[in-house]
């Protein structure tokens, strides 16, 4: 199982790599695994300014709907448009093509919350 170190998580199991007050959120490969084929990602929060644990949007799989949850509160500034036409990309490449936003983060303290690679792995069993 694919969980990169430079990478904080959630225990709701997205990731967020933070670049500047600029924050990437994905869910992780052990997410995509357990969903299964995804067919549909639904973010209707852009331009939004949510707090950290809202629903921000949902991802659907062949069998089942998930919530996926801002994991820092702040303004989402960006959708992955890409997964409108692809949202498969999210099972093929989810720490990269398949990110699904950005948001500008309004408390960095949030980012510092986050679990480490090590506590995730222990989280999740691997």
């Amino acid at each position: 199982m694919n969980i990169p170190a430079n990478l904080k998580y959630t225990k709701d199991h997205e990731w967020v790599a933070l670049d500047g007050d600029i924050a990437t959120v994905g869910i992780t490969d052990f997410a995509q695994k357990e969903l299964g084929d995804i067919v549909y990602v639904e973010v209707e929060t852009l331009d939004q300014t949510l707090d950290k644990d809202v629903v921000f949007g949902t991802v659907e799989a062949v069998k089942t709907v998930s919530d996926l949850f801002l994991p820092l509160a702040g303004e989402i500034i960006e959708f992955n448009e890409e997964l409108e036409t692809a949202p498969e990309t999210v099972n093929t490449d989810p720490y990269g093509k398949g990110w699904m936003i950005k948001v500008k983060v309004s408390n960095a303290a949030d980012f510092d919350a986050l679990l480490s690679a090590d506590a995730y792995k222990e989280l999740i069993g691997a």
